[in-house]
């Protein structure tokens, strides 16, 4: 029966390079520029590496849809690489093919990297797909803000909330991200806003406004992982291990009848519960030191709260309020500045995620570093309310 991978998986090495505008460089300058970060952290030579996962998002706009981008960035020695894409989970999902490969003997050391150059495209968002059948698909009357409304508009009905108490919250989750964002030197993003400046932003879909909505970036980053064995055999130190590793994928219940009413994410759900229990966590609300959730849009942040169990379902927004999720509260969320600020190129964003929570259980995180975390928590959420995947990883201080 399986038992799971908790601690069968330590992370050997990370790097994250720049986010945000980069003209000057190409996707692979990018690769290369996080890569030479986690190779140096590792401590290895790059032929240590037995295999790699690479994660991109929009294959169209710059790398094709194979391994050779990676393989060629980086002159890797003929090993298996291969290309995942899993909406934005894409970069976790490199990871979780890394770490799964360590997990079952089939490598000692494994590669997982993440790229996207979106800001090369014109677009303030996602690159738009043409009309046309399957993944092509055109929605005349749909958008991402728009959707994304929707679920606003559903949870504040389902629990009662007055819409002034919704909008405040989020506004609070913005002005939060910002401030962390702001201490973080690679965050695309680095400035302070108040409240005053989200609340009178332009409204983009009902109740989103335009510091609720994140944009898109040009950016990588990478893990190595290997064995705790091997990382202890190597002299590496205060180790941090996988302690999960989930995925849930929609499988048209949320679009198909009225079971699902709207207002959360199944699929974070799902795959929250299962992640507690590969990790043995049962209390995450008190055993959770750190997080990093998936904040397209400032409602998807407040929602995930609570799909993730660390909130009260309803009561979210009165946390966020009440600084709960603040740099100095209890469960800091976002302390790089999440998806809103540090930025979102869509393959990098799991392993950005990781990233941070790497650096903070270093101890590396600088002006942003939290006292003494234990447990760090990532989320990533790709497509719509209705039909989506979400993935959560779970990493730790090693205790073997």
């Amino acid at each position: 029966m399986a038992s799971g991978i908790k601690d069968k998986v330590a992370i050997l090495g990370m790097g994250c390079s720049k986010f945000g505008e980069r003209w000057d460089k190409n996707a692979d300058d990018l690769i290369v520029e996080g890569f030479q970060e986690a190779i140096a952290d590792a401590g290895i030579e790059r032929d240590q590496i037995d295999a790699a996962w690479f994660a991109t998002a929009i294959e169209e706009v710059h790398v094709g849809k194979s391994g050779v981008p990676l393989a060629e960035a980086l002159g890797l020695d003929y090993i298996p690489v291969t290309r995942v894409e899993n909406y934005c989970a894409s970069g976790t999902e490199a990871f979780r093919g890394a770490v799964y490969a360590v997990a079952s003997g089939a490598a000692d050391i494994a590669l997982a990297a993440g790229v996207e150059k979106l800001k090369d495209t014109g677009y303030g968002g996602l690159p738009q797909r043409g009309r046309g059948t399957l993944n092509n698909m055109f929605w005349a009357n749909s958008s991402a803000p728009g959707n994304f409304a929707l679920l606003a508009s559903a949870y504040q009905e389902k629990h009662g909330i007055r819409a002034k108490d919704v909008k405040n919250a989020m506004a609070q989750i913005s002005v939060k991200s910002h401030a962390n964002g702001a201490k973080n030197p690679k965050a695309h993003l680095q400035k302070e806003i108040n409240m005053e400046k989200v609340l009178n932003a332009p409204m983009i879909a009902d109740p989103i406004g335009l510091f609720d909505c994140c944009g898109v970036s040009d950016g990588s980053a990478c893990a190595i992982v290997t064995t705790p064995e091997i990382a202890k055999s190597m002299g590496k130190k205060d180790l941090v291990s996988v302690k999960s590793l989930q995925l849930a994928v929609s499988n048209g219940t949320e679009q198909s009848h009225n079971s699902w009413d709207g207002s959360y994410f199944m699929t974070t759900r799902k795959a929250a519960a299962r992640a507690y229990k590969e990790a043995g966590i049962d209390n995450p609300r008190d055993e959770i030191s750190m997080f990093e959730c998936h904040d397209c849009f400032s409602i998807t942040e407040l929602v995930t709260m609570e799909d993730l169990y660390l909130s009260e379902e309803g009561e979210a927004w009165k946390d966020v309020l009440d600084g709960f999720y603040n740099a100095d509260g209890q469960i800091p969320c976002q302390i790089d500045g999440g998806l809103k600020c540090f930025g979102h190129p869509i393959g990098a964003s799991g392993l950005r995620m990781l990233y941070e929570m790497y650096t903070q259980l270093q101890g590396r995180a600088d002006k942003r570093q939290l006292d003494n975390p234990r447990i760090g928590l990532t989320h990533n959420l790709g497509g719509a309310p209705h039909r989506n995947v979400a993935s959560i990883s779970i990493v730790g201080k090693y205790d073997g």
